[in-house]
């Protein structure tokens, strides 16, 4: 077998950058003194270079301009981003500023809504809730409301808002409570005309509150009502607390069976847009003597 030939490493060539630097150097000085002493010499030569090199420095510089422009558009591009960023940021600002004002002033509309509710009816006691869950339909015969029985309240307690009634408390845990409203189908409330006293029944209807009305009936042939008169609690009722504003009246006609009145009502709560309720912390049963006065005023 041939032995193996072992190729001999080379040598790298590795140049001293000061005596390249030095070296150029020289070069140059060489090239100015020549220049210099034989100018009359190199002037064809410096003829010849300059009609080369001057379209190329006048190339260069066009070149070096166009660069110029397009590096200052550029730095321009990202200043107007940076500055539409920071625009955007105040924009997002401004709308998270706009967007809490209005939750604000909305929630002082139905504070001072309460607070007048409140005043309405100072003689009876009640504590504010906020709805926290109900269906999401436009109208709901229930929803739950934060406070319970930590808070005092209890089943059968009346539940307010806007101006009057909105329905009863059906069920309660130790910090929530279900409301039934008026206008739930399985609602009766005992009512009264506040100008004439006659007594009639608010059945809630949740087809015909779309409408926006409830059904009255059980009026006696006798009542002389008109449009527009009030229907309240009245003071026969063994649940409802009397005297709370329930509605307005309209299409007064005799039922089908010929034995008494009925009509539509118009409620003075706003249904579909419920947040916050009063619930009076007193029950029916507590207040007997109230009828007697409310009876009198009447």
């Amino acid at each position: 077998m041939k032995p193996k030939i072992k190729n001999k490493p080379r040598k790298k060539i590795v140049i001293n950058p000061k005596i390249v630097f030095w070296g150029l150097t020289v070069f140059c000085v060489i090239l100015i003194v020549v220049s210099y002493r034989f100018s009359e010499v190199f002037s064809p030569v410096k003829n010849v270079i300059g009609s080369v090199v001057a379209p190329m420095q006048k190339g260069i510089n066009d070149l070096g301009d166009y660069f110029e422009n397009k590096a200052e558009h550029f730095s321009n591009m990202d200043k107007l981003i940076e500055e539409n960023r920071e625009l955007r940021e105040q924009i997002d600002d401004l709308k998270n500023t706009n967007q809490i004002l209005n939750q604000e002033k909305y929630e002082l509309s139905y504070y001072r809504e309460l607070y007048n509710l409140d005043a309405l009816y100072d003689q009876y006691d009640k504590v504010a809730a906020k709805v926290i869950s109900k269906d999401p339909n436009s109208y709901s015969g229930e929803f739950i409301i934060d406070k319970g029985e930590n808070d005092g309240i209890l089943k059968d307690m009346n539940v307010l808002a806007g101006n009057g009634l909105v329905g009863i408390v059906t069920e309660t845990g130790s910090n929530w409570a279900r409301i039934r409203t008026i206008i739930d189908d399985a609602s009766k409330v005992s009512g009264m005309f506040l100008k004439t006293s006659d007594t009639c029944i608010v059945s809630g209807d949740l087809e015909l509150i779309d409408k926006g009305y409830i059904n009255v009936s059980q009026i006696s042939l006798n009542a002389q009502i008109y449009d527009n008169y009030e229907v309240v609690t009245s003071y026969i009722s063994d649940k409802y607390l009397p005297g709370i504003l329930v509605g307005y009246v309209s299409d007064i006609g005799v039922d089908p069976t010929k034995l008494s009145q009925q009509c539509k009502l118009t409620p003075v709560v706003d249904f579909e847009h419920i947040d916050a309720v009063l619930i009076i912390t007193q029950l029916r049963e507590q207040y007997d003597g109230i009828s007697e006065v409310f009876r009198s005023d009447n």
